[in-house]
C-alpha cells in the first residue's frame, strides 16, 4: 500500500510507502526538493504539509519554521499536500557513479585536505556550481563533498575535506595517496545561481563551506560576470582561511567582488585587518540592500541558521532570496 502525495499548485503527484519518507519517494519519483543533511538537521527540506497526519523522526527543533515539516524525516498516515520552496522534475540520466583516482592529496591547513580526483578516460562529470557528491565508503555509508571546481573543468574534481576527529573518512584520508581510488556518485544539490543578474550575490561560508563557493565564484569568473559579489569567509584563526591566495585572483578577474574576512580570534583578525568576530555580526556591517540581494550561505548548521536570521529577520530578506548548503559530519541516511 502506498499513500498519493501532490505538490501543490501542479499537477504532480507520485507514490510514498508508509515506511518511505517524503523526501525518499519525491527523489525516487524523480523530483528534486531542496535538501542537504538529511538527518533532520539543517532544515533545508521544510515545507508546509497538508491533508493527512504525518510519523515524524527526530528533527532539529531550530530548523523547522512554523507549520512546516521536515520532508526528510516525515512519513505519511494518509494522502497529502505537500509545498516545497521550489522544486523541478530530475535530468534523466544526470547522476553518475564513478570509480576516480585521486591524482594529489594536499594539506591545505593542518585540519583541511584538498583532493585532487582524475575521471576515468573520455568520463566527464556533468553539474552546476555549488552542487555536491557523495562518496560511498567500503561498508556502504556515505560522505558528502562538495565540489570545489568550477563546472567546466569536468574531467577532474576537487574535494575539500575537513578532519573530522573519529571520522570514518578522515581515517582512511591518512594514508590517502595518488593512486588510490575512490566511489563516488554525483551531482547532488539544487543551487542555481544566475551569473547575469543584476542584482549583489552575497557568499557566506565558514571553513570548508568554502569549496562549493570557490566553485560558483570560479564559474563567474570563467563566465566574465559582472554581477557585484560580496564574499564573507568566517573562520576561529588565520588558518581556517586555508585558500586566502584565491581572493586575489578573483579581485582581478572579477571587479565587482568585495571580500570580508571574520576571524574570531583577535590577534589574527588584526593581523589579517579583518572583522573581528562571527560571520552572522559581519554581514549587518556590509550596508547591502539585502531585499535586492541573493544570499549563498555554506557551513556548519548553527553558523547557516546564525546567518538565515539575520539576513530574514534583521535584513529583511525575502526567504525565497536565501540559499543554504549545510555541512553535517556522518553518513547521509
Amino acid at each position: 500500500m502506498s499513500f498519493q502525495i501532490h505538490i501543490a499548485d501542479s499537477d504532480v503527484r507520485f507514490p510514498c510507502a508508509p515506511d518511505e519518507t517524503l523526501l525518499d519517494a519525491a527523489l525516487k519519483a524523480g523530483i528534486e526538493l531542496p535538501y542537504s543533511c538529511r538527518k533532520g538537521v539543517c532544515g533545508n527540506c521544510a515545507a508546509a504539509v497538508r491533508g493527512a497526519p504525518v510519523a515524524r523522526g527526530v528533527a532539529n527543533a531550530e530548523a523547522v519554521p512554523d507549520g512546516q515539516e521536515l520532508l526528510c524525516q516525515c512519513r505519511p498516515l494518509g494522502d497529502l499536500t505537500i509545498a516545497p520552496g521550489h522544486w523541478r522534475r530530475s535530468e534523466p540520466d544526470a547522476r553518475k557513479q564513478l570509480r576516480v583516482k585521486v591524482f594529489r592529496h594536499t594539506l591545505a591547513a593542518p585540519d583541511v585536505s584538498v583532493l585532487q580526483l582524475r575521471l576515468p578516460t573520455g568520463q566527464r562529470a556533468k553539474f552546476r556550481a555549488g552542487q555536491y557528491l557523495q562518496v560511498r565508503l567500503p561498508d556502504g555509508s556515505r560522505r558528502a563533498y562538495s565540489m570545489a571546481n568550477a563546472p567546466h573543468e569536468s574531467d577532474a574534481l576537487q574535494l575539500h575535506v575537513r578532519h573530522v576527529p573519529g571520522g570514518q573518512f578522515t581515517q582512511r584520508l591518512a594514508s590517502l595517496q595518488a593512486g588510490d581510488e575512490l566511489d563516488v556518485e554525483l551531482p547532488f544539490g539544487q543551487v542555481a545561481i544566475d551569473p547575469a543578474a543584476p542584482t549583489p550575490l552575497v557568499c557566506v561560508c565558514g571553513g570548508t563551506g568554502f569549496a562549493p563557493v570557490k566553485s560558483l565564484l570560479d564559474d563567474l569568473a570563467k563566465r566574465r560576470s559582472t554581477r557585484p559579489v560580496v564574499l564573507v569567509w568566517g573562520s576561529r584563526d588565520r588558518q581556517g582561511l586555508y585558500l586566502h591566495e584565491q581572493v586575489a585572483r578573483w579581485q582581478r578577474s572579477l571587479p565587482g567582488l568585495r571580500f570580508v574576512a571574520a576571524v574570531e580570534d583577535a590577534d589574527d583578525a588584526a593581523a589579517l585587518q579583518a572583522f573581528h568576530g562571527r560571520v552572522d555580526a559581519a554581514i549587518t556591517t556590509l550596508a547591502i540592500d539585502a531585499a535586492l540581494a541573493d544570499v549563498y550561505c555554506c557551513g556548519a548548521p548553527p553558523m547557516v541558521n546564525a546567518v538565515k536570521a539575520v539576513c530574514l529577520q534583521q535584513l529583511g530578506l525575502a526567504p525565497e532570496r536565501f540559499h543554504s548548503d549545510a555541512f553535517v559530519p556522518g553518513p547521509a541516511a
